[in-house]
């Protein structure tokens, strides 16, 4: 007996649970489905993207990318149709058995491409949701974009400051108040399980840094519309500065080529430093070098700092509070 073969089509802008429905009910039906991507110059969302995420949303599928800017309706051009069946033709030579899709347009598409058309939940009851209110509104939609997509509508809340400032307590504090996730403070573990105080090298802090970003990126799905982050590269580069005595030349090229993050608060040496037996860099010059260099870095990169200071815990606390609800307020996952 012959596969039986499945294709559908969208532009999936994003993907979300609706597009996961329809493919997956595909999937059930079909031994071979086809997802044929379809972006134009003039979209708001990269196709590579939108290809990148459904194919890694289905493994099962083969998931390819129409990149041409084609009549998007039967009115814009007389050849529709036929400009359609070409164009499908060129990445689906093979016979169709079943179009799958939700809209209208597939009884006809079937038709052109001489298969039995399956229709699935047309009206969004399964899933209520549409692209166009996730693009709108993607906190109030976050649990409904498909989980490759999220880290593309996230946005990054990251602390940077000298040591036993309160960044670890205050990145906690602040994902549990946004329902997210928090990204810790990788170099503590590294310093804990493996360099413990002595004998740092520029490699490594390369490690230390690649690290951390990889942990970040693979945490990023599963976090809500924002993420909180515990230092990054950019408080990786000033230890390397103080550790090494000059700034390392390989981790200024890494931090230059990280996405950074959206917002930095930057806390101050205001408060006591207590030493936990993991931290050597109390004195206070050296606190306030850390501090000073945290700004000069944000400054040489256009970011504005918003710089959470005074002796006063409680206080700043609340300051960085107001500040996180002020600017992400609507970053809120709902459930």
């Amino acid at each position: 007996m012959s596969a039986k073969r499945g294709f559908l089509l969208g532009k999936f802008m994003p993907p979300h649970r609706g597009h996961l429905f329809l493919c997956k009910t595909a999937l059930e039906m079909v031994d071979e489905l086809t997802v044929l991507v379809c972006s134009t110059s003039v979209d708001d969302m990269p196709g590579t993207l939108r290809h990148e995420w459904m194919s890694a949303a289905l493994p099962r599928a083969s998931v390819l990318h129409l990149h041409r800017d084609l009549p998007q309706e039967p009115d814009d051009h007389p050849d529709f149709w036929p400009i359609w069946r070409k164009a499908i033709g060129e990445f689906h030579p093979q016979a169709v058995d079943y179009v799958f899709g939700s809209e209208p347009y597939l009884f006809r598409l079937a038709e052109e491409l001489d298969a039995k058309a399956v229709l699935v939940d047309p009206e969004r009851d399964m899933f209520p949701v549409s692209g166009t209110a996730i693009r709108k509104n993607p906190a109030a939609h976050w649990f409904d974009i498909a989980p490759p997509a999220r880290p593309y509508f996230q946005k990054r809340l990251c602390l940077l400051g000298p040591e036993s400032t309160g960044k670890s307590r205050l990145a906690r504090i602040l994902a549990r108040h946004f329902k997210t996730l928090c990204m810790p403070e990788y170099g503590r573990t590294y310093d804990i399980h493996y360099k413990q105080g002595g004998n740092w090298r520029e490699s490594d802090l390369v490690t230390l840094a690649e690290t951390h970003a990889a942990m970040r990126a693979a945490l990023a799905p599963d976090a809500g519309p924002l993420l909180i982050e515990d230092t990054d590269s950019i408080q990786t580069a000033i230890w390397a500065e103080f550790l090494l005595g000059a700034p390392s030349p390989l981790l200024e090229k890494f931090v230059e080529k990280e996405r950074l993050a959206d917002c930095y608060f930057v806390l101050s040496p205001d408060v006591r430093w207590i030493d936990d037996g993991v931290r050597y860099a109390g004195d206070v010059d050296t606190r306030r070098w850390f501090f000073d260099a945290a700004l000069a870095r944000l400054k040489a990169f256009d970011l504005e700092p918003h710089i959470i200071d005074g002796a006063d815990w409680a206080a700043r606390t609340g300051e960085a509070m107001d500040i996180a609800d002020r600017l992400f307020g609507d970053f809120r996952a709902r459930d």
